[in-house]
């Protein structure tokens, strides 16, 4: 039997790619973007499987409705992905309250939201799969990074613990850490930047290579949707999926650093406790 994905920010990148693939599985996938005109062709070319929605994820008034919408209309949703959102580059100094709430928004609390709408449908079928797309950078983080880092550190926070609490139901929780592939997360018209005041020379070179970087990421979008929907069907989905060349040795380099600072100090930092 077919599936029905929900596929937010599915006008483009990972979200068009793997609606490409849910579509070549057979399945049905209703697609949300703010600007659903740009599936025109994806829904065009697959009458019946590909349908576009009008969603904003920071408008949590629309989440519950546009669920609803599906459910109605499909009687069922097996795959939500999470995959709506932007890069945004800044000093911690220089991003203001605003710009650190903006992305919050989009990368958690609208996550959040979809998740709290869709789960007890999965939940009263005891089965289903969330897929949440965060970054290389919901591992570790570099200087220019920390506000998107903040919001996909949150992210697989969350989603770590939703995925123990929905075990027991069947559902699985898939946590997607790209390192760089070809979308336009880097394209200089959606990245958001904060005011440069030329403090931090790392920053600067952040900011170089992600102007610099669209249309120049080694990844395809292609090889990575597919991979994540073979991650799907394992026996054993992993919590996390760790994406492209260079994600994969920056994790494991990261991991690293943090057994090695663990390793340190570790007696001394066991011998905290109250003396018996």
């Amino acid at each position: 039997m077919h599936k029905v994905w929900l596929v937010t920010g599915a006008s483009s990148g990972f979200g068009r790619a793997i609606t490409e693939a849910a579509v070549a599985a057979g399945d049905v996938v209703i697609g949300a973007a703010r600007r659903p005109e740009a599936l025109d062709d994806l829904v065009a070319a697959h009458p019946g499987q590909v349908e576009a929605v009008r969603l904003d994820v920071t408008d949590l008034a629309a989440i519950d409705a546009a669920v609803r919408d599906v459910m109605d209309r499909h009687g069922r949703i097996d795959v939500l992905v999470n995959n709506a959102g932007r890069t945004h580059v800044g000093a911690v100094e220089e991003t203001t309250d605003a710009e650190l709430r903006a992305l919050f928004d989009l990368h958690v609390f609208g996550p959040a939201a979809l998740v709290r709408a869709v789960l007890p449908h999965l939940r009263e079928r005891r089965s289903g799969a969330i897929v949440q797309m965060s970054s290389m950078g919901g591992q570790m983080s570099l200087a220019g990074f920390g506000a998107y880092s903040a919001t996909k550190f949150a992210l697989e926070g969350i989603s770590e613990a939703l995925a123990d609490e929905v075990a027991e139901f069947g559902i699985k929780v898939l946590i997607v850490e790209p390192g760089a592939f070809r979308t336009a997360i880097f394209d200089t018209a959606r990245a958001g930047a904060s005011a440069d005041s030329g403090t931090y020379a790392k920053v600067d070179e952040t900011r170089g290579f992600v102007s610099g970087g669209d249309g120049a990421q080694p990844g395809d979008p292609a090889k990575a949707a597919a991979l994540i929907l073979a991650a799907l069907e394992a026996e054993r989905t992993p919590l996390r999926l760790v994406l492209g060349e260079d994600a994969v040795s920056a994790v494991l380099a990261h991991a690293e650093q943090v057994r090695e600072d663990v390793s340190t100090w570790e007696k001394r930092t066991r011998a905290t406790g109250f003396d018996d």
